[in-house]
């Protein structure tokens, strides 16, 4: 059950990566985007670590609202 579990885990994190873009962004180049997850991680060590999670928490919730808002009613009830 764990590696089934750990296998959605890894599916939902792709497909976050994917809806925000940055695939398309760099020309899906692994790279780029390892080291952009890089950045985010060595700023998330910082100082200003809870202040960074409020910036980043607040946008993700709000690209999830926009992207939910643009649906149609009927494949946002079901």
């Amino acid at each position: 059950m764990k590696r089934r579990e750990r296998t959605r885990q890894l599916i939902e994190l792709g497909g976050l990566v994917a809806k925000s873009g940055l695939i398309d962004l760099v020309d899906d180049d692994r790279a780029v985007i390892f080291g952009i997850l890089i950045h985010a991680a060595v700023a998330l060590r910082g100082e200003d670590r809870d202040q960074t999670m409020v910036l980043l928490r607040r946008r993700g919730q709000r690209a999830f609202a926009d992207a939910a808002a643009d649906q149609p009613e009927a494949a946002r009830s079901g």
